[in-house]
């Protein structure tokens, strides 16, 4: 009678997936009194099972993968490692370049044959679903998804689980199992199932102290002491499986084959790094580089010095490569020349967004994980071909990105905001925040500083729009940009700021310093994390407050976002008139609401009605930018604040845009026009001597 397979997978790495499954083989050889066979497919944590078990094999799956002859009791013993209790086990490669050259379809003959040598076969199939892991489900009976008490192992098992039953695998034969079980723990049982949408089969109590013992003596727990409430577990799962006939059961049921072969799309192979040729030479040369050279140590703010590297570096991997067997994979120039390039890019730069960097026409590049990279281009998002190698560059190329501006992130701050040695913002979130991997946003910084007349020639306002601006700043106005993300704040606030006199002296403060205004006097201040042991941190507020002590004409704030705006409005209404900031809102009225809410987070107890006659008084102006549905950015609303009538704030539009349809090219079609309102303000210039031309708040 043929044997059974029981393979056990993580949603994540951390959950003791691997020690789960070697005391599982220990217990079912226990208690069936029959020998196990327990083999270690995870090839990110290779040589785990080794340390957890205590048992080398002879040879390893690579060399069983390559084996040619008939799998029998006798050829069988060449390969396996005994443990006296029963378990036979055969390892994965140590080194994980050969762990990535095993013969997938070759190991997929071994487990047919190894069903007739074994009643029972444990495999610990590592936390993804690459070819290794999908041939070792597609000749299992039993897959156990192990998971922890925890809703962020829950909700990658709930992925985990979704993608097998995508690839066909029944419902029936996919098993939860909760590891590190905890009673008076909130995250219970029932919570895990359903949030996975499937009920728990089994639990293991947490014992920390056993496996800290265990892992110590390199020998499982179950060997170790089978009265630990780790192995009564364990002992328990198996028993429920023996009572309740669950793998007789189960062997009748129709499972998926060639699970890998459906997988093999061009998005699909981007998703198992390593496993193309080319990919696994660029790891290769680039492990050889990591030794040959300490990249970590060079210095990256010296031009000359760089240049120097990377023709130092260049030379170093055309000789790597000159050692290795390139053929069927560089076959041209081209080829050789394109290798070259990736490889300095990962080792020296940002890898494969070097090039997206340097094209003109992208404004924002977006990476989802290794393997999805987003750009913006002409206002539409778009998918790159290329993507990183694995987790582990895109967290280099973060890491890259903050250490010279002396920003950090790690699991206790796992986001920061930077910025790149042109001025581009950026900002990145890594794991466990970040569920598909390190995440990293880049709003580029123009080459060249945007004018009016560049926004006028985009459509985005008219030449009288910008002489009215341009005259508003002259006259000190207090102006509040206001609009969505990515709809062009920041360039709008850089426009007005040119529009600034040159002899006045500006401070600028921001959390990631992106204002560039051509005047020479100007005090750009930038905002400061927390050291490692969490103080010394200096925030927009404390930046605000340390403006007003530096004789500033014009105080310029990068973003109102929160306890600040209530120190910004005291500034505008404490003789620092022309000041101006940015505030995340859909329209001028919902922004005279925003500033009300963001005064509240100062903690100050002021009444509303008070707040509103601060913003009233401190706040003349309102410029709304929008970016439309075609990816075109347009000032929606250039709008007056008239003080208050009531309760309520006043507003009045000076300019609007009418959108008026769409057109077959999908370009949204509309105008700009004036209200026909004249500010009040206009009046005083012209008594001041300020000549306006009238012309500017009538329709053309």
């Amino acid at each position: 009678m043929a044997g059974h397979i029981i393979t056990l997978i993580g949603g994540k790495g951390g959950v003791g997936k691997s020690q789960v499954a070697a005391n599982l083989a220990f217990a079912f050889a226990a208690e069936n009194r029959q020998k196990t066979l327990l083999l270690d497919f995870d090839q990110k944590a290779c040589g785990d099972q080794n340390i957890i078990t205590g048992i080398k094999s002879k040879k390893n799956l690579k060399d069983l993968s390559e084996f040619s002859g008939a799998l029998d009791p006798r050829s069988i013993g060449q390969f396996i490692g005994m443990h006296k209790m029963g378990v036979h086990y055969i390892g994965m490669p140590s080194d994980t370049t050969a762990a990535q050259q095993i013969n997938v379809e070759a190991l997929g003959k071994s487990l047919k044959a190894m069903t007739n040598l074994y009643p029972l076969t444990v495999i610990d199939a590592g936390s993804e679903l690459n070819e290794l892991a999908l041939k070792a489900l597609e000749f299992s009976t039993l897959i156990m998804i192990v998971v922890t008490p925890d809703l962020l192992a829950a909700n990658q098992s709930k992925r985990l689980y979704s993608d097998l039953i995508t690839q066909l695998f029944p419902k029936e034969m996919i098993q939860i199992v909760v590891n590190q079980f905890q009673k008076g723990h909130p995250v219970t049982a029932d919570v895990i199932g359903k949030q996975i949408g499937k009920p728990v089969f089994g639990v293991i109590p947490k014992d920390d102290q056993g496996c800290i013992r265990a892992l110590s003596s390199s020998a499982p727990i179950f060997a170790l002491s089978k009265g630990s409430a780790f192995s009564q577990g364990v002992v328990s799962l198996v028993r429920t499986l023996k009572q309740k006939n669950v793998l007789k059961a189960l062997e009748k049921l129709k499972k998926p084959e060639n699970v890998q072969a459906k997988k093999k799309t061009p998005a699909a192979s981007n998703t198992r790094p390593g496993k193309d040729p080319w990919t696994m030479l660029k790891t290769r040369i680039h492990k050889s580089l990591v030794e040959e050279m300490d990249l970590k140590k060079q210095d990256d703010s010296d031009p000359k010095a760089q240049i120097i590297l990377r023709e130092k570096t260049k030379k170093l991997v055309v000789e790597l490569l000159g050692k290795e067997d390139t053929k069927g994979i560089l076959n041209s120039r081209d080829d050789m020349n394109n290798i070259v390039k990736q490889i300095l890019d990962e080792a020296l730069g940002l890898g494969p967004l070097e090039d997206m960097l340097s094209d003109k026409t992208i404004s924002e590049i977006m990476v989802v994980g290794p393997n999805k990279i987003y750009y913006e281009q002409s206002g539409k998002n778009k998918k790159s071909d290329v993507t990183f190698t694995n987790d582990r560059q895109v967290l280099n190329v973060i890491e890259r990105i903050v250490a010279p501006i002396g920003r950090r992130i790690d699991e206790k701050t796992p986001y920061v905001d930077a910025r790149l040695a042109d001025g581009s913002r950026v900002h990145a979130i890594i794991p466990p925040c970040a569920l598909d991997g390190g995440t990293i946003t880049i709003r580029k910084f123009p080459e060249n500083r945007l004018t009016y007349k560049d926004l006028v020639n985009f459509g985005s306002m008219t030449m009288n729009m910008a002489d009215f601006l341009r005259i508003s700043v002259e006259a000190h106005r207090n102006i509040v940009v206001s609009g969505g993300t990515g709809s062009g704040k920041t360039t709008l606030i850089n426009m007005l700021g040119g529009f600034i006199p040159a002899n006045e002296r500006i401070i600028t403060c921001e959390d990631s310093a992106e204002l560039d205004f051509p005047q020479d006097h100007v005090v750009r201040l930038e905002t400061k994390p927390p050291s490692l042991e969490g103080d010394g941190a200096v925030d927009i507020r404390c930046l605000v407050k340390q403006t007003l002590r530096m004789k500033p004409d014009r105080i310029v704030v990068g973003e109102c976002r929160g306890g600040e705006t209530l120190d910004m409005l005291q500034a505008m209404n404490t003789g620092h008139d022309g000041s101006m900031t940015t505030v995340h809102s859909n329209t001028p009225r919902d922004c005279m609401s925003r500033l009300e809410t963001l005064v509240q987070y100062s903690g100050v107890p002021i009444s509303p009605k008070a707040i509103r006659e601060m913003i009233a008084s401190a706040v003349h102006m309102v410029v709304q930018q929008t970016r439309l549905e075609d990816g075109s950015r347009k000032v929606m609303n250039i709008t007056e604040i008239g003080g208050m009538q009531g309760e309520v704030i006043t507003l009045q539009d000076i300019f609007m845009y009418k959108q008026e349809g769409m057109s077959k090219q999908g370009k949204i079609v509309g105008k700009f026009m004036a209200t026909g309102f004249i500010p009040k303000f206009i009046e005083n210039l012209e008594k001041k001597g300020y000549k306006v031309p009238r012309g500017l708040f009538a329709n053309e």
